[in-house]
């Protein structure tokens, strides 16, 4: 299964995509040849093992990581035919990426965390953003906090608004509660399934657990670096 036909709904477009990793003499090869089109609007989960690939093949759908093989489309521009700095700009602002462990800059405040990504894209309202984007989430008392005097759930909250702050069409988020306690992590997954809702954002959640996935509209599950199934939750 492959989704819509029609590219205008598609974020996401992979065909035989393939990740090779180590030497030339003994490569590894991670991802072997997948083929995945994401809806506009959908919430997908790739679910999987440790191991199975589900990390990389984010890493390579966001251009974090560049295919070795395949195509790869986003918003129907093909990853493969920009540089390094053409793959940053065309991440900016229009992906969102939230992480397992935080990556919040501890000499920045929460606000700053959030307002200084929005001023390196050039937003003139930075700080009023980050701070809208705050208070929805539910820390609008934290805005001058540090990392370390977040708990674990605020620090991902912060994260949480880094991420969305920009208004990005593409939310991806790799192991989002994997740091957290069952009930913040709940916490947490009601909140970025909101955030979704209000941004009408495309959400791709990367999770070894298969309660979370059921949350998404579509589970694709992984292993050995295939896709194995592909069905609505």
């Amino acid at each position: 299964m492959h989704g819509t036909s029609d590219p205008t709904h598609i974020a996401i477009r992979a065909r035989n995509v393939t990740l090779s990793l180590g030497s030339r003499d003994a490569p590894v090869e991670i991802l072997k040849g997948i083929d995945l089109d994401i809806e506009r609007g959908q919430s997908l989960a790739i679910l999987g093992a440790s191991g199975s690939g589900k990390s990389s093949l984010m890493a390579t759908l966001a251009g974090l990581e560049r295919a070795s093989g395949g195509e790869i489309r986003v918003a129907g521009v093909d990853h493969g035919t920009l540089d390094e700095d053409a793959l940053a700009r065309a991440r900016r602002g229009r992906i969102g990426i939230v992480l397992q462990s935080f990556h919040l800059l501890p000499t920045m405040t929460a606000l700053e965390n959030v307002a200084v990504p929005l001023e390196l894209a050039g937003a003139t309202d930075a700080f009023a953003r980050a701070e809208a984007e705050l208070q929805a989430v539910g820390l609008g008392h934290r805005i001058d906090h540090y990392p370390s005097q977040l708990s674990g759930g605020e620090q991902q909250r912060v994260a949480i608004a880094r991420a969305v702050a920009p208004g990005p069409e593409i939310i991806f988020a790799d192991e989002p509660t994997g740091n957290l306690d069952a009930s913040t992590g709940t916490t947490i997954i009601e909140l970025l399934f909101a955030r979704q809702a209000a941004r009408g954002a495309t959400l791709i959640i990367i999770t070894h657990d298969p309660a979370l996935a059921a949350r998404c509209d579509r589970i694709v599950e992984m292993r050995d670096g295939r896709i194995v199934s592909d069905r609505r939750a």
